[in-house]
């Protein structure tokens, strides 16, 4: 009579556990903006681009720049 009892209450903090990290688990499949310039080839400037580049979208949540 305790097996029951005793999976009941391993499958229910179980479920706890899960719903408290869901935030996490969509997360993983968003890439940073600056890890998605850098895969292209661009870099991120602060200050404006160097020479024979141009500015093909921002870093860093918008703060700077991509050059390519």
């Amino acid at each position: 009579m305790r097996a029951p009892y005793f999976l009941l209450l391993t499958l229910c903090l179980f479920c706890c556990q899960m719903s408290s990290g869901v935030g996490y688990l969509t997360g993983l499949g968003h890439r940073s903006d600056h890890y998605i310039r850098a895969r292209s080839g661009g870099t991120c400037h602060f200050s404006s681009c160097p020479l024979f580049t141009k500015i093909e979208g921002t870093c860093y949540g918008g703060k700077a720049k991509c050059c390519l």
